[in-house]
């Protein structure tokens, strides 16, 4: 056989691998695509997400630190995501807390409340689901000195933490030993300076162990949940635990 005749015989086969490889491929996403849905998801994809998640909370801890950077690095991130963000911010801005203490009383607080909470600053990647990263200087209050300051009662591992923006267009769910994570901040300050409103004033939250779809602007309510709370893009066929 000469080494045309080879070349010929090679690039043939290879067509038909390619194709026979293809046809495979659509007749697999076919199948997938068609599948009943299980939570907005075709079950098969819903089922990944679901083992995905199982994976990634049984080696979560709190000694797993998302990696910091320097100062100098930071920068300001798109500001993506204007769900919840049409009205102007409110002059008279408190934030609700239900679930927190055990009368079962909702407790408000104010920005001088939480400005008088042990600051805290964090130099980290804000990762968004659409591929893009942005190093971000925050500065605010840990959640979980936040949740020891205005609650009562003791948190539950398996319990849930809800958010939503002050009119409730969006609206985020975390599991709790994320939002206690020690790098899981209510932050008032991006990059040395107060919040704009584009990117969440006064309040907003900075989690790095999740994607930004958690890292919710303009935060109104905080719930404290013994059941999974609702979450905007996770209605929306997106994985409800958006953590890596």
């Amino acid at each position: 056989m000469t080494v045309k005749q080879e070349m010929a015989r090679r690039t043939r086969r290879s067509f038909l691998t390619g194709g026979a490889a293809a046809l495979l491929g659509a007749s697999a996403w076919e199948w997938l695509r068609t599948r009943r849905e299980d939570d907005g998801e075709p079950w098969p994809l819903r089922l990944g997400l679901r083992a995905d998640e199982q994976i990634s909370r049984d080696f979560f801890s709190e000694a797993r630190l998302a990696r910091t950077f320097k100062t100098a690095e930071a920068q300001a991130p798109k500001p993506n995501g204007k769900v919840g963000l049409d009205d102007p911010v409110p002059a008279d801005w408190s934030l609700t807390l239900e679930g927190f203490v055990n009368s079962g009383d909702d407790v408000t607080v104010t920005m001088d409340q939480i400005h008088a909470l042990p600051k805290t600053e964090l130099v980290a990647e804000l990762k968004c689901i659409e591929g893009w990263r942005t190093v971000v200087h925050w500065g605010g209050v840990r959640f979980r000195d936040f949740a020891e300051r205005f609650g009562d009662g003791p948190f539950s591992r398996n319990a849930y933490i809800g958010m939503e923006t002050p009119d409730g267009e969006y609206y985020v769910g975390l599991d709790l030993p994320s939002a206690m994570h020690p790098q899981t901040i209510l932050a008032y300050e991006m990059n040395g300076a107060p919040l704009t409103a584009e990117h969440g004033a006064p309040l907003r939250l900075a989690i790095p162990v999740k994607y930004g779809i958690k890292n919710i602007k303009r935060i109104g309510k905080i719930t404290y949940a013994t059941a999974r709370p609702r979450d905007y893009w996770a209605e929306d066929g997106y994985d409800w635990y958006a953590g890596f």
